[in-house]
């Protein structure tokens, strides 16, 4: 069904007398809600950073049911509205160190997308282009476009970013949370290149000639502030946060970066998990975090094992994670809003990334309607939220199509 063609009435009933009296309160919210799922139904809804690879990776579903883990298939994505997205090709840091081989996994993964459409093709189509995910949206197709994270499958050869860009990738985050070869991360202790080396200075023009989103999620600060400096496009932050509210997690991105990002024309994603949103949050994951790390250093057990599960098991039934909320999450929307403008923030929810971390209210992909709701219960308006939902990523990705075809 093309989704632009749904006009579904809100219907408010006013009970008196021996029925149900609706107050005014209710009635707002009734109608904010109804209001909201119409949204999620009329627009496209992209969403920049969604885990599914690797998630099916480490434990196969069928995506195209009702599953009983994870935050992603069919049914749910259709109840939330969503529409595009991203599939992230997420490459481990340290997977060469471990023996593997970063772009053969990359290949895995991107055929793994290949096989969910081919598999479903009445449900999911591939998109490599914002004109791709229109037609596929009036075609009432979920498009599956992809971002690799994590650039290290590119391994100093330009040819390699050709490669993976035919396969259909149209972002690439730099680094992970180990520096590579392209650029220093912001989790990494260790900065040998004091910001992008010299191979990730060249990859930014190739990446521009090409028609490469250049995401600078997971990278240092003076890799950003270098990509801003090298880059002839506009680039965006495909999963990250404002640093305001989690002071000093370079993961996030602070105000100063935002306004640099927004005066390129780039677009700063809104990740839902509870730690990149919350303070508190993220200082229950920092506690918990070191407690685990003594219990590994004192047992001589790796995280994996079955001696930590059953620590984190544990630790959690006495000291509970302390969720974020969606109030905190459309703060930053907010925020971002603020510093920035409108045109300058979208939705990178990394769903199915950030583990059981999420905020209540946004469990899942069916949960878009919630954060539309409170958009508009903040006075946005429609067209600010269309814009949001996925308009600020049609235009920028436009604008690097553009160049790439001057070049």
């Amino acid at each position: 069904m093309n989704k632009t063609k749904i006009f579904t009435p809100i219907i408010i009933a006013l009970f008196v007398g021996g029925c149900h009296s609706v107050t005014k309160e209710e009635v707002t919210t009734d109608t904010l809600s109804q209001k909201a799922k119409i949204i999620s139904q009329k627009y496209i809804i992209a969403d920049l950073h969604v885990d599914v690879p690797y998630r099916l990776e480490n434990e196969y579903a069928d995506v195209s049911k009702t599953t009983a883990g994870g935050d992603f298939d069919y049914p749910r994505a259709k109840t939330g509205g969503l529409d595009a997205p991203f599939m992230s090709i997420y490459i481990p840091a340290d997977i060469e160190a471990k023996g593997g081989n970063s772009a053969a996994l990359a290949d895995k993964l991107i055929d793994s997308v290949e096989t969910i459409v081919r598999q479903s093709p009445q449900k999911f189509a591939l998109a490599k282009s914002p004109a791709d995910i229109e037609a596929n949206f009036a075609k009432g197709l979920i498009s599956l476009p992809m971002g690799m994270e994590n650039g290290s499958p590119i391994a100093g050869d330009l040819a390699n970013l050709k490669h993976f860009y035919d396969r259909g990738i149209r972002y690439i985050t730099l680094s992970h949370s180990l520096s590579n070869h392209i650029s220093d991360s912001s989790y990494d202790t260790k900065r040998p290149s004091g910001g992008l080396t010299k191979f990730g200075q060249k990859l930014i023009g190739a990446m521009n000639d090409i028609g490469m989103l250049i995401d600078v999620s997971h990278i240092s600060d003076l890799a950003f502030y270098d990509v801003m400096n090298h880059s002839k496009t506009p680039v965006i932050a495909s999963h990250s946060s404002a640093r305001h509210f989690t002071p000093g997690f370079e993961r996030n991105m602070d105000d100063n970066m935002i306004k640099l990002l927004a005066a390129n024309d780039g677009v700063i994603f809104i990740n839902f998990g509870s730690s990149f949103v919350s303070r508190k949050s993220l200082k229950s994951w920092e506690v918990f975090k070191a407690a685990r790390d003594v219990f590994v250093a004192e047992n001589d057990v790796t995280l994996d094992s079955e001696e930590v599960k059953a620590f984190t098991a544990d630790y959690r039934a006495k000291t509970p994670f302390e969720f974020a909320d969606l109030d905190i999450v459309l703060d930053h929307f907010d925020h971002v809003v603020k510093v920035a403008g409108i045109d300058h923030v979208g939705i990178g929810s990394d769903y199915d990334g950030v583990g059981d971390s999420l905020p209540t209210g946004l469990k899942d992909v069916s949960t878009y309607p919630n954060l539309i709701a409170g958009l508009l219960e903040r006075g946005y308006s429609e067209t600010d939220i269309a814009k949001i939902l996925s308009g600020n990523l049609m235009r920028v990705w436009r604008q690097v199509e553009a160049y790439a075809k001057t070049n």
